[in-house]
């Protein structure tokens, strides 16, 4: 499909870890890694709370999580939860309530700690409202916030105290003979995350969210999560990921798929291979991509597309993409299609055109597919899905 062949040396061997589902998006096992993100509205603003998931949904969300805090945001969840193109999972700190509040209203999952919730007849009603209702639950620990028997033990928040946190929660739900659960261990220190994670991978066979918390902002937060979860990632660790950035939640979701998209783990909307751009540039590069990168935000295929100023790296770039341009003289440039030379575009022009050129390959890789499935759904001896062979 793609112009894009693949390399024994790219592929990553991810953890083999069960599979659960929250609500129609599968966690673990052979599931694509799924991205979150989480609303920063008010909740009760059922307006605003509903229109930022739909944003973060347009833009690739496969999962989005709301904090509820009190009763008049669990009262909005049911209405989120209708108007929601994707599983919605409800955050709960401290109160039982709602907990089974959320679970009531339609929440797809229950990021809760089991053992801050209350008592053990609390814990139970929790977990029956799950699993009356269909919900899965995360634990979600937090080097932030260990429970005070791990840090008189340890004496600092570390690998062994978080791993032994996420431990005895998990203990709780299968004691309760509760099994539809994913584990996080997050810490905002990149190096204590990755290591807590690596001795959770090693500890239990549940699904992995992966997440480097409070990262910072836009520039600062992408650093540390694309190095905290990128490690990880390439090392086999993660089924969810959430990138935490003090900033729109689109952007985490966008930070979520480059990183993914970086290690060849998901593949989704064009990739641009672009130069940092230098004075040997024959058009504005910067200024180019980022018109391109707004006016190819809708194209969910997955391409690639090199825009590279000088034809030093840029016919050697276009051989492995699948829409080219590189810079040349006089006012124009080569555009290239699967590696080839096609035909001279000029500079002034280059835009529309080459928003045309991945429209209409888009489409055409979309067709390919298409064709592929009709063509392997009649192949002989194949049961009709969702019929009894």
């Amino acid at each position: 499909m793609s112009h894009n062949p693949v390399r024994p040396w790219r592929d990553i061997a991810r953890r083999k870890s069960r599979q659960i589902m929250v609500g129609n998006v599968a966690v673990g096992g052979d599931a694509p890694i799924s991205v979150q993100t989480m609303t920063n509205t008010d909740t009760s603003d059922v307006k605003a709370t509903i229109e930022q998931v739909q944003r973060c949904a347009a833009a690739g969300a496969d999962i989005v999580r709301v904090s509820t805090p009190d009763e008049a945001s669990t009262r909005a969840l049911r209405e989120i939860v209708a108007e929601s193109p994707v599983p919605i999972v409800a955050d709960i700190h401290f109160h039982y309530k709602r907990a089974i509040e959320a679970a009531e209203a339609g929440a797809a999952c229950l990021r809760i700690n089991p053992g801050n919730i209350g008592d053990a007849g609390r814990v139970r009603e929790v977990i029956k409202a799950a699993r009356d209702h269909g919900c899965s639950i995360r634990i979600g620990v937090n080097a932030g916030s260990l429970e005070r028997h791990l840090l008189e033990k340890y004496g600092e928040p570390c690998p062994e105290a978080m791993v032994e946190s996420g431990l005895d929660h998990i203990r709780i739900l299968q004691d309760n003979d509760f099994h539809e659960f994913k584990i996080s261990v997050k810490a905002s220190d990149v190096f204590l995350a990755a290591a807590a994670y690596q001795q959770l991978a090693d500890a239990t066979d549940a699904p992995i969210h992966l997440g480097i918390t409070e990262a910072g902002g836009l520039v600062s937060g992408t650093v540390k999560s694309a190095i905290g979860l990128g490690n990880l990632l390439w090392m086999g660790i993660g089924d969810t990921i959430r990138v935490s950035l003090s900033a729109d939640p689109v952007e985490e979701v966008k930070v979520g798929y480059e990183i993914l998209k970086s290690l060849g783990l998901r593949h989704r909307g064009v990739t641009i291979i672009s130069c940092p751009s230098c004075a040997r540039q024959g058009f504005d590069v910067i200024k180019t991509v980022e018109k391109l990168e707004d006016r190819l935000a809708h194209v969910t295929t997955s391409m690639s597309l090199s825009i590279i100023g000088c034809v030093v790296n840029g016919p050697g770039e276009a051989l492995m993409t699948d829409v080219g341009f590189t810079g040349g003289g006089a006012g124009s440039g080569m555009v290239y299609m699967a590696g080839k030379q096609s035909h001279k575009m000029s500079n002034d022009q280059m835009i529309d055109h080459i928003v045309g050129l991945v429209e209409t390959r888009a489409a055409e890789i979309e067709a390919e597919k298409a064709r592929e499935e009709a063509d392997a759904g009649s192949a002989p001896g194949k049961v009709p899905e969702g019929t009894a062979g």
